[in-house]
């Protein structure tokens, strides 16, 4: 059995859902210890409750421990079975970190599967189910993996309230994913741009302000504007902003607040992209962490990002520890960095 300790690194969530896919996807039983140690409130939460028993339903699997707070599992994985499955968190939880727990066993597993969730779609606190089909599934993608993605209801923090499913086609193997140019160049044509704002039963006055703003602030006069309208159980405002790339997108989003102007919404979601484009990377700095494991089963990979943040750190660990393979982690210039699979290890 291999034991995780749930505390390091930044010391939340990933290190249970990367220790899980790992165990499903090499069979051997797993502890973790520690769970979610390193937050406010640690132990077990909803999704990630939703995260261990969905690992438990795609592979028979046995579970101790798995309760809200708990702080400790044991699981011991059987094998993958494609199929069809439903798992609901039952809160506004990351029902794109549900998924990303089982994507990659499922897709290595003996046939097509076709996995209905619901709960949260965009809350804020991880990747929104518009990033996960715009920038990571793509890449999935290129990786061998085909997928596709049917929405009945997006769900906002704090109701939650999504729905969607995503069917899985089977691989025998992932192939290697290698990004390594900078797309600054392709950012200063603005065919290449993108402006997407999913607005939820709010008025069209925040979305003309947000709009107005990013523009101004990217010189983007002559980016296109998508808004996709939609009703939900909770009100809600995502902006997301893109540079069109080779068969995927670098993505930069961020949820509106109660009380947060809507211009300042733009500006800090501008300031995140032109802080990834003024480093030239191929990557930000949630994709790097997302993409870590999917490179590892290939063999083979890299991309640059900027400095890898605590998460990307601690990703790498447990991949390190529960697979034996390394990275190479190089800082190229400043704010550029580079995060190789290393094939010699």
């Amino acid at each position: 059995m291999i034991t995780i300790d749930g505390a390091q690194g930044e010391g939340g969530g990933q290190v249970l859902r990367s220790a899980l896919t790992i165990a499903l996807l090499t069979g051997k039983p797993l502890e973790v210890v520690n769970i979610r140690a390193g937050r406010n409130k640690p132990g077990l939460l909803r999704q990630h409750l939703a995260c261990v028993r969905a690992a438990q339903a795609i592979s028979n699997g046995h579970c101790e421990g798995v309760e809200l707070g708990s702080q400790r599992i044991r699981f011991t994985p059987g094998k993958v079975q494609a199929g069809d499955y439903q798992f609901a968190i039952g809160s506004a939880g990351s029902t794109v970190l549900v998924c990303q727990t089982i994507l990659l066993p499922l897709a290595l597993a003996n046939g097509e599967s076709c996995v209905s969730f619901a709960g949260g779609t965009h809350n804020g606190l991880s990747p929104s189910l518009t990033f996960l089909t715009q920038s990571f599934l793509p890449l999935m993608q290129r990786m061998g993996i085909s997928t596709a993605v049917n929405i009945d209801q997006l769900g906002f923090y704090p109701a939650g309230g999504g729905r969607w499913q995503l069917t899985i086609q089977p691989t025998a193997q992932l192939q290697p994913l290698t990004l390594l140019e900078g797309l600054a160049a392709r950012a200063a044509q603005q065919a290449n741009c993108a402006i997407n704002v999913v607005l939820a039963d709010l008025p069209e006055s925040i979305v003309e302000r947000e709009i107005t703003s990013v523009r101004q602030q990217l010189n983007w006069p002559a980016v296109a504007a998508n808004v996709q309208r939609v009703h939900a159980a909770s009100p809600g405002n995502s902006l997301h902003l893109s540079v069109i790339a080779d068969g995927y997108q670098l993505m930069v989003e961020q949820m509106g607040e109660q009380r947060l102007r809507a211009e300042t919404l733009a500006f800090r979601t501008a300031e995140r992209l032109q802080a990834l484009l003024k480093a030239n990377v191929a990557v930000d700095d949630y994709l790097a962490d997302q993409l870590l494991l999917p490179i590892a089963l290939a063999g083979a990979g890299g991309f640059t990002t900027v400095a890898p943040s605590l998460h990307t750190q601690t990703n790498i660990a447990v991949i390190e520890q529960m697979l034996g393979q390394r990275f190479m982690v190089t800082e190229l210039e400043a704010e550029r960095w580079q995060i190789m699979l290393d094939t010699d290890s």
